[in-house]
């Protein structure tokens, strides 16, 4: 594969590092804005979202809020590539990026593919300029690696469903304005067919969200309570017990958006390695040119993903691999960064360089190992899918999901 820019890839980038140059700063010369991606109160939360939607709608009225998406949907219609490389060029500035990936990567690819018209003009528009956060309510208590399992219920009311149910590890419930919500509406099929795909507005009566405060003091998952929460049938995305397909473009997504790169990258642990003047180390540097290896292969899997989706395809098992790769890759950078600081690694908070964040990139990386798909998962999928490698054997496979043994 041929990794330098073609032509109209150079226009885009050139485009793109113009109009980012004329309205921040690089990163190191701004206020550290990039950084305090872990915000540890909540006023700091608030103040946080606020800086993010401002830096949104300011992408949006630019034309540069979601290059990838088609220009009817308010786009640039760019190649999946295209897109990648102004996503690319965006983290070389100092702005509050990447706290709209539920809503810009995930539903809204979904709601473009299955959503109906009234679904993608109500919803599309105010969820690119940022207006309104998206969170997903997928994984519950005893259903994680295993989705299919859920137990959370949505009976038919009329015209409304009435769901009940609790969801965990959701990311940004305590801030969002809707979710993407899995629910069972048919206990006696198999449990990949009784499924249906809800968006559910997280301001309805009976939703209840409890913030999970993780091992670094930040807020980033949550509990959510599902109590007879009203839905109209118009918020259902694809056909009621079609759930599982219409999850599957989400949880795709959702790989590629975890695997395609997290709040680093080598040249900030470079930069790292010379503020603790170790950049001479043989080893270290040798991890560090490993480090900028595997964040290349990341780039150019993110880009055939991308691409794939751009053309209509449902992406392959790279998608697995992109997430696997990116498991390994969060692992080396925390391991990397406390190499570089030592003693000082021990340090917390105000006490440590930047307030502790790189204490905090190490800490989260757990974080990005299990969400959207534990490593194994992974493995297994591309055991299955890429390798041929036989299923493991399932004796109650096809078994209606009300006579499954339940945790």
């Amino acid at each position: 594969m041929d990794v330098d820019d073609t032509p109209a890839e150079a226009a885009v980038r050139a485009e793109a590092r113009a109009w980012f140059e004329s309205v921040a700063k690089i990163r190191g010369e701004g206020e550290g804005h990039w950084k305090a991606f872990r915000a540890k109160t909540d006023d700091a939360d608030v103040a946080q979202l606020n800086m993010a939607k401002a830096w949104q709608r300011q992408k949006f009225d630019a034309g540069w809020a979601a290059p990838h998406w088609p220009r009817h949907f308010g786009g640039q219609g760019r190649s999946g590539i295209e897109a990648g490389v102004v996503s690319e060029e965006e983290t070389r500035f100092d702005v509050a990026a990447n706290f709209f990936v539920v809503g810009i990567d995930m539903a809204g690819p979904t709601l473009m593919a299955h959503g109906t018209d009234e679904q993608q003009q109500r919803l599309l528009p105010p969820m690119l300029r940022g207006e309104e956060v998206w969170c997903q309510l997928f994984s519950e208590p005893g259903s994680g690696s295993d989705l299919a399992s859920l137990s959370t219920r949505a009976e038919r009311d009329g015209d409304e469903w009435v769901i009940t149910g609790q969801k965990v590890w959701t990311s940004f419930a305590h801030s969002s304005d809707w979710g993407i919500c899995l629910a069972r509406t048919d206990p006696h099929v198999s449990k990949h067919a009784g499924i249906t795909y809800f968006v559910v507005d997280m301001h309805s009566p009976g939703v209840t969200v409890r913030p999970l405060r993780q091992i670094d003091g930040a807020i980033h998952f949550n509990e959510v309570f599902l109590d007879a929460v009203r839905v109209p049938h118009a918020n259902v995305v694809g056909d009621v017990g079609d759930g599982w397909r219409v999850a599957m473009t989400t949880l795709t997504a959702e790989r590629t958006s975890i695997g395609g790169g997290g709040q680093t990258g080598w040249r900030d642990i470079v930069t790292l390695a010379r503020l603790f003047a170790v950049n001479d180390n043989l080893v270290l540097r040798q991890e560090l040119a490993r480090l900028a290896t595997l964040e290349m292969i990341q780039r150019w899997l993110v880009y055939r993903v991308r691409t794939a989706v751009a053309q209509g395809v449902a992406p392959g098992p790279e998608a697995s691999v992109l997430k696997l790769l990116n498991s390994y890759q969060v692992e080396h950078t925390g391991s990397t960064v406390m190499s570089i600081m030592g003693a000082t690694g021990t340090l917390w908070h105000d006490d440590a360089p930047d307030a502790g964040f790189w204490q905090d990139v190490f800490l989260f990386q757990w974080s990005s190992r299990i969400g959207g798909g534990t490593e194994n998962i992974q493995r297994n999928i591309l055991a299955e899918r890429l390798l041929g490698l036989p299923r493991e054997p399932d004796p109650l496979k096809g078994q209606p999901w009300s006579a499954l043994p339940k945790s």
